[in-house]
């Protein structure tokens, strides 16, 4: 009997994963999506809200929006970052005294240097992912041809 569930487990676990639309149900609350939809030229920039089996609930401009999962070509995802956004960048730099001949007074320096240069940048962001596709054999609406 157990052999049976271990089976239909298996079974289940596999058609979850060749489910594409899977992967935008997993997306965080918050994620940045770029959303082609059905004969737009231009994708629809938004913030992942919530996904179910039949649509998608973005934020487009402080708006919530709800995507039918049929009017939808493709959606891609930037992936989360993982540390700081600020990137923190140390030059060291050391000089050592040659064979030179210091002439005397103040200004001269007659032992090794060490500069040392520290900067602060935002760290750039990582490019979009394809996280879903629709796939030439599913259906189309009604009065599409």
């Amino acid at each position: 009997m157990s052999k049976i569930f271990l089976l239909v487990l298996a079974a289940i676990t596999v058609l979850a994963a060749d489910n594409p639309w899977s992967k935008v149900r997993d997306l965080k609350s918050g994620s940045e999506l770029r959303i082609y939809k059905r004969g737009a030229s231009q994708p629809v920039i938004a913030t992942m809200d919530e996904a179910d089996e039949e649509r998608l609930i973005a934020v487009v401009k402080n708006e919530q929006v709800a995507f039918a999962k049929a009017d939808i070509d493709r959606i891609e995802a930037r992936p989360e970052t993982k540390g700081s956004r600020v990137m923190k960048t140390t030059t060291t730099t050391s000089t050592e005294a040659r064979d030179k001949v210091a002439a005397p007074g103040p200004q001269s320096q007659t032992g090794p240097s060490t500069s040392t240069n520290t900067s602060f940048g935002a760290r750039p962001k990582p490019d979009f992912e394809t996280v879903y596709r629709r796939s030439a054999g599913q259906p189309q609406k009604q009065g599409d041809k």
